[in-house]
């Protein structure tokens, strides 16, 4: 039969089932509303307004600040929408306005750095980015005095590396913000060629500030000042410099009981870093965060000035690091590469030590109770310091041997006496502490395992990162170790170098294994010291790449919001365009 005439009949079917069943009806209706009503939602998801945020101000500020958000589609009025900072949701009573394009509100007392999210009934913002001022290196609010500071005495009038001294005046300021007390450096002066001279001509390196890092500030008054001596410092004058200018010159005199310690051989690199994100692929749109590592500060690290950075950094400096974020869409038919670029001046001395061994004193309670102390011979992620066979190895070492400079020495030349360097890598996840039965690893693996070691003895120890650079130009990822002697400051020890490490020098070592425990040459550049533990600015579930063995120590390079996303990273070796 043909379907001409099955239709008719399946028509009267379906009018006597509507006419005779009530059921039948009422099913029907329903169907009818429920087309209708999805209808009505798939119109409504696609009418959704999701916000959009233009600017956060401020992008770095602390608690009790005021936070303005501009955008659109916030909403006329809050209701059940909220802002997320840093993985955390704003309470109903931080709010101070609510409008369509306008959001204020108060920064809570434990609000976090990170991303910063709207959400409203239609979805999630991409994010901007804020920063808790408390732990980046700004300016906070000054004295509103407009003279200049004054030092009336500082006591007491001789002191060594390290000595808490005080300096008595007036119009300090109030809090001390970017103010600084500055020394005269320990350091050689004369200018090594014709292009050092343009490259550092803004920065004197006659002078060196009390360090952030090593926690010399310990009180500071509109009146009083006290501060440790830094390392790196010489007889000469102090003065101290605020935003309202420098004060009057006092002098310093500064003695090593324990030695020598001299700074030369100044070296100027033009070092580039830079990195691709290639092949992105992101269902929903995603956010991307990298973090660049800085060269540090240090006595004998004086100068890194950031000279080039493209794109613009959301922040320049914190937490010894330039972060860039990027806002990845939904994926095109043509992948794109972004490449970010860092240009740095750095300028590097030569260590140079002399010990009289029998000078150096067990470290006393004041220095015990110093936060330098503290936090370099505690355990952390990197330096295992707590492990029961690796302090009973290090006790076995040393036997009853008390002075801590002769305890490092012992474990030194222990290790280059009876474990071998490796000519290539070992694999990243590999852990150091496999060198107590191996015997055997490589430059990061020897660098982190003597750490490890001094640190079980309850000896000040830090690792350091960076890169070697050869005469050839040539860089490669190096890790070494600097540890602290009372009334003497910081000693570097380089133990792949002095096991025989294979590299060009400038100036060719006769005896390695002595040469590099105590002192250390130009060609190294540090870019972290200490494991730099960075917390997760996204949200707690956000994915983070973490790069081993690389020229930095720290715990996040690269950190992704959640979300299906695929991207490849490529971080380049650092070049050397230039010496000086």
């Amino acid at each position: 039969m043909s379907q001409k005439n099955d239709s008719p009949k399946i028509k009267n079917i379906f009018s006597l089932l509507f006419r005779k069943y009530s059921f039948f009806r009422t099913l029907l209706y329903i169907l009818i509303v429920a087309i209708a009503l999805a209808v009505i939602s798939v119109a409504t998801v696609k009418s959704k307004k999701i916000p959009t945020i233009d600017s956060v101000i401020p992008v770095v500020g602390t608690a009790g600040d005021t936070m303005v958000i501009r955008g659109s589609n916030f909403g006329s009025v809050r209701g059940t929408n909220y802002v997320e900072i840093g993985g955390n949701r704003i309470t109903a009573s931080g709010y101070v306005n609510w409008t369509e394009n306008l959001i204020k509100l108060v920064l809570p007392a434990n609000v976090q750095d990170g991303l910063v999210i709207v959400v409203t009934q239609s979805g999630k913002s991409k994010p901007g980015f804020f920063a808790n001022e408390a732990g980046i290196p700004v300016a906070v609010q000054q004295n509103t005095k407009t003279t200049q500071p004054v030092i009336n005495s500082i006591t007491p009038s001789t002191a060594s590396y390290g000595t808490l001294i005080t300096i008595s005046g007036s119009d300090f300021g109030t809090a001390r913000g970017a103010s600084k007390v500055v020394f005269t450096a320990n350091a050689e002066n004369s200018s090594l060629g014709s292009g050092q001279g343009e490259l550092t001509a803004d920065f004197d390196f006659s002078v060196i500030p009390a360090s952030e890092s090593d926690f010399d500030y310990e009180f500071w008054s509109d009146s009083e000042i006290r501060v440790r001596v830094p390392d790196g410092a010489a007889t000469g004058n102090v003065f101290v410099e605020t935003e309202k200018g420098k004060s009057n010159s006092v002098s310093e005199e500064i003695k090593l009981a324990a030695g020598t310690k001299s700074y030369k051989s100044r070296k100027t690199y033009i070092l580039q870093l830079n990195a691709d994100i290639d092949s992105l692929d992101t269902k929903n749109g995603t956010n991307i965060t990298l973090r660049f590592p800085r060269p540090i500060v240090t006595s004998w690290q004086p100068m890194v000035e950031l000279t080039e950075c493209s794109p613009d950094a959301v922040i320049q400096d914190y937490k010894n690091t330039v972060i860039h974020q990027i806002e990845l869409q939904k994926a095109s038919s043509k992948s794109e590469k972004i490449r970010f670029n860092h240009n740095f001046v750095v300028s590097a001395y030569s260590v140079q030590t002399q010990i009289n061994e029998k000078a150096v004193k067990p470290y006393s309670q004041a220095t015990k109770s110093r936060v330098l102390y503290k936090k370099s011979v505690m355990a952390d992620s990197l330096i295992k310091s707590n492990d029961e066979n690796l302090v009973a190895f290090a006790k076995e070492i040393v036997g009853k041997e008390q002075n801590p400079y002769r305890q490092a020495k012992l474990i030194y030349k222990y290790l280059l006496e009876n474990y071998k360097l490796t000519d290539s890598p070992r694999k990243p996840e590999a852990s150091p502490m496999d060198l107590i039965k191996s015997k055997k690893g490589d430059a990061y693996d020897f660098a982190i395992f003597y750490t490890s070691l001094l640190r079980s003895l309850s000896i000040p120890a830090e690792p350091l990162a960076g890169i070697l650079v050869d005469s050839d130009m040539k860089t490669q990822n190096h890790w070494w170790t600097e540890f602290y002697i009372e009334g003497f400051g910081w000693i570097p020890v380089d133990t792949a170098l002095g096991a025989g490490m294979k590299y060009k020098s400038f100036r060719p070592v006769e005896n390695t294994a002595e040469f590099y425990f105590g002192n250390l040459d130009s060609q190294h550049i540090a870019f972290s010291k200490g494991w730099n533990e960075i917390k997760q600015t996204i949200s707690q579930n956000s994915k983070i790449v973490y790069r081993p063995k690389s020229y930095a120590l720290q715990s996040i390079w690269e950190e992704s919001s959640e979300g299906k996303v695929n991207y490849s990273s490529l971080w380049n070796a650092p070049v050397v365009l230039g010496l000086y």
